[in-house]
């Protein structure tokens, strides 16, 4: 799996067009680099770039970035509403996929590294990459902005992490590290920016001081007017969305504004936003509203409605969805293909794909045919009856369908690690024990792979039964096949768990993991003959 990270460098240009161009392509002109968005504010005078990369990628990105800067940007004339210390004033690494914290505090650490000694830059470090707790936090360094830094950078406690205890009256300071997801929200009002930032100071964790906090926790922000759209802003960094989300600010701006007698017009995301805050708003509107909206383009539909995120630009899933941008990282080539293609690949003269990506197929069709008769009975007007029931049974199916797609590439790609610990040396006893930890690792993991298609699939089969029970008897054949499928897929997934399984050594592991696929294998046969004699049944 690839590692993917994101850097959101900000700089301190946001009305020179040329300027903002040539950052765009020094990061777009990088090799292994996605940029992901460009987010200019003429007010703000600042753009925020995002992009994402391998670890070495987005350092290099990075730096290419920051050298176009170097030649263009002079903070000796930059004014602006946001706050700024540097021209690239910070540039933050944040994990995405298959890559931890500590990696990119260290790919933060090479970065400041080479920035100072490429372009001989003074760089600070925060959040996860600081190690000094009175600067760990953006605040606590930018204090003062860029022309406080002035003083500062040559006390010894305001020494840089990298690069010169100078002033550099054309650059400033830039600030770097690793840190979580943050997510730049805007809050529309129809108001004064007194009247917004007031808001803001009720509701960020900073409060009002020391003896006034505000409401959120991990939320900075402030009130302003934004002349671009003619409105002031409740403007906030959320600094973990998993406590305070998008959605929850909104709703208590909505309560703040509607005390002040002011109109909330909507609210902007800056930048991108992970699908998971997006799912979380639209399943916070779900439940508020009794709501039964399933598949996933409709919950990012109600979510952007409910927080007006077309407001002042229209927002479009495929450029501000993280997820969504870099779809393309992700490797699905098979499950990709059309069916035609798909069974010609299989029918072809080559070990994979094989039987086990096949019988993730076959009981993602299985469960697939479950979900399409439960959706075909919910809402009918003559299965009013078991309207409420329905709507328990079709997520299930619903999510068992899709969560087993991705597991058609998983199982041809599960070998990958074995074949290349097979061209291991094996020279020394060392480098012999080395090789034969690493292909029991590799078999383990074919194994894992169709042992978790089993686990997927076998969610499926309580709702299978009920759809059986209570869905459209007219669409009985599609319950049948759909439940022989999800058997035929398992049985199927269960044989290449089995057939892996002869050279692991580890006998508990061995005989831990035979025994849940067993109970798999089993159980499924047996909810697969309870759905046909429902059926039958019910005709009788």
């Amino acid at each position: 799996m690839k590692k993917i990270i994101e850097c959101v460098p900000n700089f301190s240009e946001g009305r020179n067009i040329e300027t903002i161009e040539a950052i765009t392509e020094a990061i777009r002109n990088t090799p292994g680099i996605s940029l992901l968005d460009v987010d200019p504010g003429k007010s703000t005078n600042r753009t925020v770039y995002t992009f994402v990369g391998s670890p070495e990628a987005v350092v290099e990105g990075a730096l290419n970035s920051a050298r176009v800067a170097r030649q263009r940007i002079d903070m000796q004339t930059h004014t602006g509403e946001h706050h700024r210390m540097g021209a690239m004033d910070v540039c933050p690494f944040i994990p995405v996929a298959n890559v931890t914290m500590e990696e990119c505090v260290a790919v933060s650490r090479e970065f400041g590294r080479r920035a100072a000694e490429e372009i001989n830059i003074p760089i600070y470090l925060y959040e996860e990459s600081g190690t000094l707790d009175y600067r760990k936090k953006l605040p606590q360094i930018r204090e003062g902005q860029y022309e406080g830094i002035r003083e500062r950078i040559g006390m010894p406690e305001w020494k840089p992490d990298f690069g010169p205890a100078e002033f550099i009256p054309q650059w400033g300071a830039t600030v770097t590290g690793a840190r979580g997801f943050l997510i730049a929200y805007n809050v529309n009002l129809l108001s004064t920016p007194n009247q917004a930032h007031r808001i803001a100071l009720n509701l960020r964790e900073a409060g009002r001081g020391t003896d006034k906090p505000g409401l959120f926790k991990d939320v900075k922000g402030m009130g302003w007017y934004v002349d671009d759209y003619n409105l002031a802003q409740v403007t906030v960094n959320l600094n973990n969305y998993l406590v305070t989300p998008p959605h929850v600010l909104f709703e208590e701006v909505k309560k703040e504004a509607a005390g002040l007698k002011v109109a909330v017009t909507g609210s902007e995301i800056v930048g991108v936003v992970p699908l998971d805050a997006m799912l979380k708003a639209a399943d916070y509107y779900i439940e508020k509203e009794n709501l039964f909206v399933l598949d996933e383009d409709q919950k990012i539909r109600l979510a952007i409605e409910r927080l007006g995120l077309n407001s002042v630009a229209p927002f479009n899933p495929k450029e501000k969805i993280i997820e969504y941008i870099i779809a393309q990282e992700r490797e699905e080539p098979l499950a990709s293909l059309t069916v035609r293609d798909f069974i010609q690949e299989v029918a072809r003269r080559s070990s994979a794909p094989g039987g086990g990506s096949a019988s993730a197929a076959i009981a993602a069709i299985g469960a697939g045919l479950g979900s399409m008769v439960a959706k075909l009975t919910l809402g009918v007007r003559k299965f009013e009856d078991v309207d409420a029931k329905m709507r328990t049974l079709v997520p299930p199916l619903h999510e068992a369908a899709n969560a087993l797609i991705p597991m058609i590439d998983a199982d041809t790609n599960a070998f990958n690690d074995y074949v290349a610990a097979l061209g291991l040396p094996q020279g020394t006893d060392e480098e012999k024990a080395h090789r034969e930890e690493q292909l029991q690792e590799g078999l383990k993991k074919a194994i894992d792979i169709p042992l978790s298609t089993m686990i997927l699939g076998d969610q499926a089969w309580d709702a299978m039964v009920e759809t059986a029970r209570l869905g459209n008897i007219a669409s009985r054949s599609d319950v049948e096949v759909g439940a022989r499928a999800l058997e035929m897929g398992i049985w199927g997934a269960y044989k290449n768990v089995e057939i892996n399984m002869a050279d692991i050594k580890d006998e508990t592991y061995k005989n831990e993991t035979l025994d849940r696929a067993k109970s798999l294998k089993h159980r499924a046969a047996k909810m697969s003959a309870q759905v046909l004699e429902i059926l039958e049944n019910r005709l009788a």
